[in-house]
């Protein structure tokens, strides 16, 4: 029971990692399709995919972050989420653009490495 229980956590922090990475690749190809080709903006940048995929950050990253306190006690890979947390955030506020992707990228890089501290801390 308790081995299928780490199980379900490890797989959500690698869930967040592969989501981290998925970001990273939309927000660069999308900067890329939309500037050099001018194609497909209202698509790739609409706001509605970086709400959820906030959405999603937040509740992977409470429930494997959360998890991972819990079993481990260590606070900083919880709180270095919420910094990366903290910067998606910030760029739903910011113009499309250059600001917005360093903010996106910025903030699942930190998330992910933050799940894999995470990861670490529970072997």
């Amino acid at each position: 029971m308790q081995r299928a229980l780490l199980s379900i956590r490890d797989r959500f922090d690698r869930a967040g990692i592969f989501l981290s990475g998925l970001c990273v690749v939309h927000c660069v190809l999308g900067l890329v399709i939309v500037s050099v080709l001018g194609l497909g903006g209202g698509a790739l940048l609409a706001p509605a995919i970086h709400r959820v995929g906030l959405g999603l950050a937040v509740v992977i990253g409470v429930v494997a972050l959360g998890a991972g306190f819990a079993r481990h006690g260590r606070s900083a890979p919880l709180m270095l989420g919420a910094l990366g947390l903290s910067l998606m955030a910030l760029a739903l506020f910011a113009e499309h653009g250059l600001s917005e992707a360093v903010l996106t990228i910025g903030g699942v890089g930190i998330v992910a490495a933050a799940h894999l501290w995470n990861l670490r801390g529970a072997h």
